[in-house]
Order: structure tokens, then C-alpha cells, then sequence
């Protein structure tokens, strides 16, 4: 695993990044690798990879995050990427791997309140993909609106949103 990360850090080539994700993401489906990862210092390094120009890239990234945000110490250093998270919904080509893969994630860090407000502004585009996602992705944003309606704290902000 460490040496994953250090490849991770150390390449510019997508496609090595891209396996090296993969693989990391495919870790993180045991809990002791989660911790591992974490201790790592991994979470920044497959955060950092958001910022990928390269699609593919991104959303490897996003599902390695999504496997690793399983545990709950691990939500609270993937936290700092929700804000960057919901951008990348956003700017995502509609119904595309990146947008779902981002969605993903989001539904795992929306499970318990704790990440909520850093959501509320892209409530208006969960809409929207709502309305005009394909069925997969309007699945996947149910699960977010239910995550969020959960929290009472979140129902001015759902029920204002601008559609």
C-alpha cells in the first residue's frame, strides 16, 4: 500500500494512476487497509488526484475515496474534499462515470449529519440531475436527498432550493 501511494506521487502517467487507484480502491474494501491507507497519509495523496484533468483518473479517485469512507475516522479526513466533491458533480458531464462516482461518495458522507452543510449548495443541482439524469443517477441522487432530508437542520434548505 505504501508503495502504491508513493507511485501515486511520484507519476504523471494517467494510466499508471489510474491502476494504482484502482488498486488502492479495491484495498480499502478490508477495513484494516482502510486504516493503513489513512495512516498513510493516503486520503490527501487520492484526494490530490480530484484535481486530475483526466477523467478517468478523477473518478478512480472518487471511488477510492468512496471505499475508504466506510470509516468513520477516515470521513473525517475526507471531509475536506466535499466542497471540491460537489464541484466536480457539478461541472461533471450529465449522467457521466465522474458524476456518478462523486454522487457516490457523497452518499457515504452523507449517512450521518455531520457533513451536511457542506452540501447545501449544491442542492439546487441534485435537483436538477433529479430531473434530468438518467435512471441510475437519479437513484443514486435520491440517496442523497434522503441522507440529507433526514437531518431537520436540512429541511429550510431543501424545501427553499432554487430548481
Amino acid at each position: 500500500l505504501q508503495k502504491l501511494i508513493h507511485l501515486l506521487q511520484a507519476t504523471d502517467d494517467p494510466l499508471i494512476q489510474e491502476q494504482a487507484l484502482i488498486t488502492l480502491s479495491n484495498s480499502a474494501a478490508f477495513s484494516v487497509n482502510q486504516d493503513i491507507i489513512r495512516n498513510l497519509d493516503g486520503l490527501s495523496v487520492i484526494g490530490g488526484m480530484l484535481s486530475n484533468c483526466v477523467p478517468k483518473v478523477k473518478e478512480k479517485a472518487l471511488n477510492a475515496l468512496n471505499n475508504l469512507s466506510m470509516n468513520i475516522k477516515n470521513q473525517e479526513e475526507i471531509q475536506v474534499f466535499i466542497t471540491q466533491v460537489c464541484g466536480t458533480v457539478e461541472s461533471a458531464p450529465l449522467n457521466s462515470d465522474v458524476q456518478l462516482a462523486g454522487l457516490r461518495l457523497l452518499t457515504n458522507m452523507s449517512v450521518t449529519n455531520d457533513y451536511h452543510q457542506k452540501m447545501i449548495n449544491s442542492i439546487p443541482c441534485f435537483l436538477h440531475l433529479l430531473s434530468e439524469g438518467t435512471e441510475r443517477m437519479q437513484i443514486q441522487v435520491l440517496k442523497v436527498l434522503v441522507n440529507l432530508s433526514a437531518n431537520p437542520a436540512m429541511t429550510r434548505h431543501l424545501l427553499r432550493a432554487q430548481v
